[in-house]
């Protein structure tokens, strides 16, 4: 028995260690850093998103991608949230950004509460950190720690946004490459990719695929064709469709079983089942919701560690659309 508690202390430690190996040289993320500087801050931030959901359930999913889209341009630094200046022109309006990134406003009501209880002390990163595994869980998925202390960017360029998040219409080695130039391993990527469980997508986005694509199921692309029309340029590009159509609302594996039938509604998704190394992957989490939930929440972490600013670097953001 105690050498297996060791061996299990042991696995635990090396976990903890890989998980902040990549932390920035301005000090390592930690689970108590607002402990006794915001000891609320949690509460807060689940408040306000518990709010949010309860609103629009769609909301979840858009702040998740909205932490996403943060981390892979320059790391989780809250340089999504700054607006446009004279100085730089900002990610909002790149193009995997614009008319599409939403839920800014939730991420701005929260801040609001952080700041009267603790002013001038937490960062809009940690904010959207927080937000972002509060809205997996409160759709039903899983929680994790988060490791705290990120600053904020004094700058945001539209040009990384453009050139760091890869597209709908990305290739397994795409992927895989972008991914991995952020640290995530293949296991990460494919993992992360169910977060596509939940949320709405544009018909600009899927549109490619549910015309051109050969592995489809066909009565999905028809189902799909009702609302997004082949002809580009009109209202029908703005058209909705849920990214999991079997539970756009559940944060859950359904993901997975939707690639194994030719559902996935971007050509990106079924790329991870398309006769290539994720397709083993694909149908261990399509079977086993638990190793998906628990793989998930590994890989948040991992990419919530994402060069995040520490220590001197960067400030705690008054506002989080503008620096102070």
């Amino acid at each position: 028995m105690a050498a297996a508690a060791a061996r299990f202390l042991l696995t635990v430690a090396v976990v903890l260690a890989a998980l902040l190996a990549g932390a920035a040289a301005g000090g390592p993320l930690s689970t108590s850093f607002y402990n006794k500087k915001c000891p609320n801050v949690q509460g807060i931030v689940r408040a306000g998103m518990a709010s949010a959901v309860a609103a629009e359930r769609r909301m979840g999913a858009s702040i998740l991608r909205m932490f996403f889209h943060d981390c892979f341009v320059n790391g989780c630094d809250a340089s999504i949230l700054l607006d446009d200046t004279a100085t730089f022109t900002g990610e909002k309006n790149a193009g995997p950004n614009a008319n599409s990134v939403r839920g800014y406003e939730v991420i701005d009501a929260i801040k609001a509460q952080v700041e009267a209880a603790c002013n001038a002390t937490v960062s809009c990163a940690d904010i959207l950190a927080l937000a972002a595994r509060d809205a997996v869980n409160l759709l039903g998925g899983p929680t994790w720690t988060v490791y705290l202390g990120r600053r904020d960017a004094l700058t945001a360029s539209q040009s990384d946004a453009n050139s760091n998040l890869p597209g709908p219409g990305s290739s397994l080695s795409t992927l895989l490459t972008m991914f991995g130039n952020k640290g995530l391993s293949a296991r990460d990527m494919t993992a992360l990719s169910g977060a596509h469980t939940v949320g709405q997508a544009r018909c600009t986005t899927f549109r490619a695929r549910i015309y051109g694509d050969t592995n489809i199921n066909a009565t999905f692309a028809a189902l799909r064709q009702q609302s997004c029309p082949q002809a580009a340029g009109g209202a029908g590009d703005a058209a909705l469709a849920p990214i999991d159509a079997q539970t756009p609302e559940a944060f859950d594996n359904a993901y997975y079983a939707n690639l194994m039938a030719q559902r996935g509604l971007f050509h990106s998704d079924q790329e991870l089942f398309n006769g290539g190394s994720q397709d083993a992957l694909v149908k261990k989490y399509s079977g086993n919701a638990g190793m998906f939930a628990a793989d998930f929440a590994k890989a948040m972490v991992r990419m919530g560690n994402i060069s995040p600013l520490t220590g001197p670097q960067g400030e705690v953001r008054l506002n989080c659309r503008k620096v102070n």
